[in-house]
């Protein structure tokens, strides 16, 4: 049996509103030097999500990314720098079904505009990220009318998008998930977390 254990920190969660806990951090500042304090506890892996500054919504912008990834390398610490995919996947679904829907809350946009912030950063070269995030299904969440969508052809568009990129995080929730990872273009360079 391995004993070697790998801790991976969820540096913001996947809350969309800052309203579970006052310590989630919302600025770049803070969400890097919640990395840092996370490295230096012992995760090898910090998986980021961004928020936009203002707001604490969770945000796409790659600025924002630059600087979160720009803090945490000049800190020194090793740590290997995960970066989110999954933004931009959300649907709301109306009570009224295609009259309403998407309903508010929802910020579903292509599989190409989830990953422009590490497409960009890596193209850039100096913030590059060692491992990107791809959520390899749909899932719901919450006990609402929210659900996460990530198609088979999505799943496909963002493995070919981060085979030359990065390394790959397959974010398998469900069963049905790793059927996904597995019809997706193969690559050495996938990890698999499920």
């Amino acid at each position: 049996m391995n004993s070697d254990v790998i801790i991976t920190c969820a540096i913001t969660g996947d809350d969309t509103k800052v309203t579970k806990s006052p310590h989630c951090p919302i600025t770049p500042e803070q969400i890097a030097a919640s990395a840092v304090e996370a490295a230096r506890a012992g995760a090898a892996i910090v998986h980021i999500h961004v928020r936009d500054p203002e707001t604490g919504a969770f945000s796409m912008a790659t600025r924002h990314y630059r600087e979160v990834v720009k803090r945490i390398r000049e800190s020194k610490v090793d740590v290997l720098v995960n970066l989110t995919c999954g933004m931009g996947g959300y649907i709301c679904i109306g009570k009224e079904g295609l009259k309403d829907t998407p309903a508010p809350g929802s910020d579903f946009v292509t599989q190409r505009e989830r990953m422009r912030h590490v497409i960009e950063l890596c193209e850039e070269g100096l913030y590059r990220p060692e491992i990107a995030t791809l959520d390899c299904g749909t899932l719901n969440f919450g006990d609402g009318n929210r659900a996460y969508i990530s198609t088979p052809e999505y799943c496909r568009e963002g493995a070919s998008g981060l085979r030359t990129t990065c390394t790959s995080r397959a974010g398998c929730t469900r069963a049905t998930h790793s059927w996904s990872r597995r019809r997706a273009p193969s690559s050495r360079r996938w990890g698999h977390a499920c």
